[in-house]
């Protein structure tokens, strides 16, 4: 049982893990994907966001809970449950190592072409990202991950919000879209609407697995860093809770910016998207943030390059290990982790640079149609024990999988020709 008591001292010091999965979260899914929902679909797609962070909030939760209170990870909460669930884990897991460190590598050489005084290849500045960040985690390892995350997120914030409050302030709720323009539906079934509500939601607010990632996180925090269930939970939510409010702020900021503007949306490519998104800030906040507003998101994307490499790397090494009933990992191991998820990364950006976008997808939609048995699997593993769920967080989980179950059921159906 955890006695420890709680004091706003020891709160603080238990902040970690969860502002690392808010770095991890805020990628993808929130600088584009997100702003995509608002350049493109205004304010439709808000409700559908909030709903789907608030039906995921329990199953993120559960991971960090198990560890708190069992202090094993999900993993070993996996292989308990049979070791089918942490095969298939450790399969999806794989590849959306190798497709997310390719994805942000590129999304952050990308913005980062926007800060250079000269031009350098986007792949080539794929290579020094990923080259910088492995070196990172195997220099400094969970330290300075820890310290990196909180100061990216804080700029990222601040930044973010200021220019929607100054779009807001400059062009109301209706923001640049002419009073006659007819905002194109994302309710019609068809595969592009629905495809993409899918993929949003699958990373919306991150992909489930990260779940499993942030319990070795709060293990980890643990091993240098009492926190008691109280302090952890709370950590839990100012991250969570932070991620779902700035996935809200990124589409008012396409709402209020883009959608309506007679801009086409790039959809095709994340990167030309990053374009668009930089003038966004720059046509709030003025021209002269536009280096800034470049170099904070780069900093942002470079943050969630960190933490998909070592958190990914950490869940890889840890299903090995335990599928082959081997006694705790040493530090080669999971360096070596971080090497192999770095260049399995560069090779898909050196030797498939045009299949990086359609695999991202895919990446979204597999962990929106896999989230449904790996919320199961982390509501199952704590309906018992001392701070087993209970009350309103019991029925929202039970909501939750029904919200997750339909919708996959619907993509899946749809994707099969049953409704149009």
């Amino acid at each position: 049982m955890n006695t420890q008591s709680s004091s706003w001292k020891s709160k603080f010091s238990a902040l970690g893990p969860g502002i690392l999965m808010a770095s991890a979260a805020v990628g993808g899914s929130h600088i584009i994907m997100s702003t995509q929902a608002g350049a493109m679909y205004g304010w439709q797609l808000v409700g559908l966001i909030i709903l789907a962070n608030l039906f995921k909030y329990p199953f993120f939760r559960f991971g960090a809970q198990y560890t708190l209170d069992s202090g094993k990870t999900l993993l070993e909460g996996y292989q308990e449950k049979g070791r089918f669930y942490l095969w298939l884990f450790f399969v999806l897991n794989v590849v959306a190592t190798i497709v997310n460190t390719a994805a942000v590598g590129l999304l952050c050489a990308a913005i980062l072409t926007f800060v250079l005084p000269v031009p350098v290849p986007v792949p080539t500045l794929s290579l020094i990202v990923i080259v910088v960040t492995t070196g990172i985690l195997l220099l400094g390892k969970y330290r300075i991950l820890d310290s990196l995350s909180k100061l990216i997120m804080i700029a990222l914030t601040v930044t973010t919000v200021a220019a929607v409050i100054i779009a807001f302030m400059r062009n109301g709720v209706n923001g640049v879209a002419q009073p006659d323009f007819v905002a194109p539906s994302p309710w019609n079934l068809s595969p592009l609407g629905l495809g993409f509500i899918v993929a949003l939601m699958g990373w919306m607010p991150a992909p489930i697995e990260i779940s499993a990632v942030n319990s070795m996180w709060v293990q980890a925090k643990r091993r240098f860093t009492k926190i008691s269930h109280q302090d952890g939970v709370l950590d839990f939510n100012v991250g969570f809770i932070g991620t779902a409010v700035l996935a809200l702020v990124f589409v008012a900021l396409g709402a209020l910016v883009q959608f309506g503007s007679g801009e086409q949306v790039e959809m095709a490519n994340g990167g030309k998207y990053i374009a668009q998104l930089i003038n966004m800030y720059a046509s709030t906040i003025g021209d002269w943030a536009r280096d800034l507003i470049a170099f904070i998101a780069f900093m942002c994307m470079f943050g969630t390059t960190i933490t998909v490499i070592d958190g990914y790397s950490r869940a890889n090494v840890e299903s090995l290990r335990l599928l082959l009933n081997r006694k705790e990992s040493t530090p080669r191991y999971l360096n070596m982790a971080f090497v192999v998820a770095a260049l399995s990364g560069l090779a898909l950006i050196f030797y498939f640079n045009n299949a990086v976008k359609p695999m991202l997808n895919f990446a979204m939609i597999a962990s929106f149609v896999s989230a449904p048995l790996f919320a199961w699997l982390n509501l199952s593993l704590v309906l018992k024990g001392e701070y087993r769920v209970r009350g309103a967080l019991l029925w929202l989980s039970i909501a939750g999988l029904i919200f997750l179950i339909g919708f996959a059921l619907l993509f899946i159906i749809n994707r099969l020709g049953w409704i149009v």
